[in-house]
C-alpha cells in the first residue's frame, strides 16, 4: 500500500486545489436527536436512587466492584455523581444491541433481551449513552465498540462526532464464526467489528504481540549471522518522503534513494555499522540487521482470527446468547488498562467483561437491566469465587424492587 506524504512535498508544476471548509467538525441529523448539553442536564436531573444489596459473606475491601440491575441511562446518571467514578474509567468495552428488530433468547429457552430499536431511535439510544460515557471516561482513557455490519457505519460517524474523528483508533474486524454454508446469494457472514476510540492523544496503551512459530521466523528472520550465530532479518534504512535534514545528507558518499531519506542519522547509522549491525550487499548496498532475540513477538495487527465466539469453540458456555470470547476481553484489557485500573461495560450481558477484569487485577463496574443477564453473572462470577463485589438495584417502584432483591437474595443464596 502507497504511504502518503504531506503537502508540502508535491512537486508538479500543477498547484494543489485544497478546498477549504469554515470547520474540520460535522455532525449527522436525524428526528429526536437532543442538544448534547439536554442529555447531560437529563442526567444531572434525574439522580435515581439505586439499593445496595450485599452478600450475607460480603466483606469490605478497598476494590470497587459494582454491578448494576437497571437502566444503563439511569445507572450512568447515577454514577456521574460518583467522585470516585467520573473522569477516572479508564477502559469501556461494551457489546450493545445491534439494531436488529429482533428478540435474543438463551440456550435454556428464557428470554435474555431485546434488541428492537432501529434507525433514528436506535442511533438517539447509543449517542445519549456515548455522552454520558465520555464523561465518565479518563482522560487517558479508552472505548471500544462492538458491533456487527447492521450499524456499525452509522455509529462512527455518532462516534467521531461525541468523541472527535481525530481520536478514532481502529475498526477491528473480528472472525466471529467458522466459515458458513450460505444457501443465500451472499458472501459468508462470519465477521463483527471493534471500534477503537480514546478520550485523548495521551491514553493507555500497551502494545500487544502475537507469539512467533517456526514457519513464521524461518521466513521472516531467514538469515544467520556467522559470528554470533544469532538469527536475523536484512531491512532497508531507508523511509519515503524527502527531508532537508541531517536524514536528507550524504552517508558513506551516498544520498539516500530520490523520494526517500535516512531513517537515522548519518552518525547513528555510523554507530549502527561499528557495532557490526549493519548488512552490507556484495554491490555496497547497506542494509540494517534485526535480530530475532531482541524481538518481542508480532505486533498485532486490526484483523483478529484467534477470537471466535464462545459457541463456536470447545470451551465453557454460560448459556447466554451473545457471550463473548474471554481471550478477546483479555487482549482488549490488558492492551488498554493497567492493573488497578476502572473498567465499565454497561451492557455486560454474561458478564465476561467482569470476569476478565477480576482475573488481571482490574476494578470494575457493570450494568445490565436484563434478569436473566444479571442472573447469569452473579453464577459467573461466584463460580469463579468472586465474593466481593455489590449489586445495587434501581428503585423504579416499591413493588419491583422488592421482587428484584429478592431474587438477587434467591440466587446469591442458590449459590452460597
Amino acid at each position: 500500500m502507497a504511504t502518503g506524504n504531506t503537502k508540502n512535498q508535491w512537486q508538479s508544476s500543477i498547484p494543489l486545489q485544497v478546498l477549504k471548509g469554515t470547520s474540520n467538525s460535522f455532525s449527522i441529523q436525524y428526528e429526536g436527536k437532543k442538544n448534547e448539553r439536554e442529555i447531560l442536564d437529563l442526567a444531572e436531573q434525574t439522580k435515581p436512587d439505586f439499593a445496595t444489596y450485599l452478600f450475607e459473606n460480603h466483606t469490605q475491601t478497598q476494590h470497587f466492584k459494582k454491578l448494576f440491575f437497571g437502566d444503563n441511562f439511569l445507572a450512568l446518571s447515577h454514577l456521574l455523581n460518583n467522585e470516585n467514578v467520573k473522569g477516572k474509567v479508564k477502559l469501556i468495552y461494551i457489546d450493545p444491541p445491534y439494531a436488529t428488530n429482533s428478540v435474543f433468547i438463551a440456550k435454556n429457552q428464557k428470554d435474555a433481551y431485546t434488541d428492537l430499536l432501529t434507525g433514528a431511535d436506535y442511533i438517539e439510544f447509543m449517542r445519549e449513552r456515548f455522552i454520558l460515557l465520555k464523561e465518565l471516561l479518563a482522560e487517558d482513557g479508552s472505548i471500544y465498540v462492538h458491533l456487527d455490519g447492521n450499524a456499525v457505519f452509522e455509529i462512527k460517524l455518532i462516534l467521531d462526532e461525541v468523541f472527535g474523528a481525530k481520536n478514532f483508533r481502529n475498526f477491528i474486524s473480528r472472525k466471529k464464526c467458522n466459515s458458513k454454508n450460505y444457501t443465500r446469494k451472499t458472501y459468508g457472514n462470519i465477521s463483527d467489528y471493534i471500534l477503537f476510540y480514546t478520550k485523548s492523544d495521551n491514553y493507555t496503551w500497551n502494545r500487544p504481540f502475537q507469539e512467533w512459530d517456526e514457519d513464521k521466523i524461518l521466513k521472516e528472520y531467514p538469515c544467520i549471522e556467522k559470528e554470533t550465530g544469532r538469527r536475523f532479518k536484512k531491512v532497508p534504512i531507508h523511509a519515503p518522503g524527502v527531508r532537508n535534514g541531517e536524514t536528507g545528507k550524504i552517508w558513506r558518499g551516498m544520498l539516500p534513494p530520490k523520494g526517500k531519506h535516512w531513517q537515522y542519522t548519518p552518525e547513528k547509522l555510523e554507530e549502527l555499522d561499528k557495532k557490526g549491525e549493519m548488512y552490507w550487499s556484495p554491490t555496497g548496498n547497506p542494509r540494517r540487521k534485526v535480530y530475532f532475540d531482541l524481538s518481542e513477538g508480532i505486533p498485532v495487527q486490526d484483523i483478529w482470527l484467534d477470537y471466535l465466539d464462545a459457541y463456536n469453540q470447545n470451551i465453557k458456555v454460560t448459556g447466554y446468547p451473545t457471550e463473548k470470547n474471554l481471550s478477546l476481553l483479555h487482549r482488549i484489557i490488558e492492551t488498554s488498562s493497567n492493573k488497578g485500573d476502572l473498567v465499565l461495560d454497561c451492557f455486560c450481558g454474561s458478564g465476561t467483561t467482569l470476569l476478565a477484569s477480576d482475573m488481571l487485577s482490574r476494578e470494575w463496574i457493570g450494568i445490565d437491566n436484563s434478569t436473566l443477564a444479571i442472573d447469569t453473572v452473579i453464577q459467573r462470577l461466584r463460580e469463579e469465587w468472586i465474593f466481593d463485589f455489590e449489586i445495587e438495584i434501581h428503585e423504579q417502584d416499591e413493588e419491583k424492587t422488592a421482587h428484584n432483591i429478592a431474587f438477587v437474595a434467591r440466587r446469591a443464596d442458590v449459590l452460597n
